[in-house]
């Protein structure tokens, strides 16, 4: 063809180069790279660790949430649309302050030891559009108020789905939280994330039966869940967590 260049006498075409040419036409351009495919590997080595070493045990706990959404509607009153606070970041609240007395399931394990953090870093699950999922960490997120930690998860999530977080947001992460709610699970499993010890997972909140006062009402529920790792707590330290979660989303407004 016109384009293939000679390397003979006076830029003749040799037998060489049309060798050489047919072997780089049959090679082809390099694939694209499939970025979901990449990803859907890379959750499927960090899943596979996890299930391979971390000896997983779980949990769950039924919490109204009747007061919660009550002092969130209070909050959110004379607060603009793009102003207001979502569930999602008074449960991260809950879970950061519930987790002061537990520092077995807050740290990472590295070199056959656990190592508990003093802040509480906290990964969170994020779905992307394209498919597949990240968990970045918001760092110190017991020292936050609710109305920063509300903008660094408003921050963190668009970023993720922008493709611009930093490589330190994944590194972060002491313990992770994933919340279903917006798929209408009832309630959601979790796989732990190495080198982190637990995980906790939030499904809808929905209105369910409750008995009150000796009679039964509809009170909005939300199941909360506790993945953790057996080699460093228990299943009695991990209910006692998880019972001192349910009191924290039950009164919002405390420290």
């Amino acid at each position: 063809p016109d384009s293939l260049a000679g390397t003979g006498p006076h830029g003749a075409v040799t037998i060489d180069d049309v060798e050489k040419a047919a072997a780089a036409r049959a090679k082809g351009p390099a694939p694209a790279v499939d970025r979901a495919t990449e990803m859907r590997k890379a959750i499927a080595a960090a899943m596979s660790r996890s299930k391979r070493e971390i000896p997983h045990y779980y949990l769950a706990e039924s919490i109204p949430m009747q007061r919660a959404q009550e002092w969130l509607a209070e909050l959110n009153a004379t607060r603009p649309i793009t102003g207001r606070i979502l569930m999602a970041a008074l449960q991260l609240r809950a879970v950061a302050l519930a987790l002061r007395g537990f520092p077995e399931l807050n740290g990472t394990w590295q070199d056959g030891a656990w190592r508990p953090s003093a802040e509480v870093n906290t990964g969170v699950a994020i779905s992307l559009r394209q498919g597949g999922l990240v968990a970045p960490g918001i760092r110190g997120v017991q020292d936050l108020a609710i109305d920063e930690l509300m903008a660094r998860l408003a921050d963190l999530v668009k970023r993720a789905r922008a493709g611009t977080l930093r490589s330190s947001e994944f590194s972060d992460p002491t313990i992770t939280v994933t919340n279903l709610g917006d798929t209408g699970v009832e309630s959601t499993f979790p796989v732990i994330y190495p080198p982190q010890g637990a995980i906790v997972g939030f499904g809808r909140v929905a209105p369910r039966p409750w008995v009150e006062g000796g009679a039964v009402v509809a009170l909005p529920v939300v199941v909360a869940t506790l993945a953790a790792d057996h080699r460093v707590s228990d299943g009695h330290r991990g209910a006692a967590f998880l019972a001192e979660l349910s009191r924290r989303l039950q009164h919002p407004e405390e420290p």
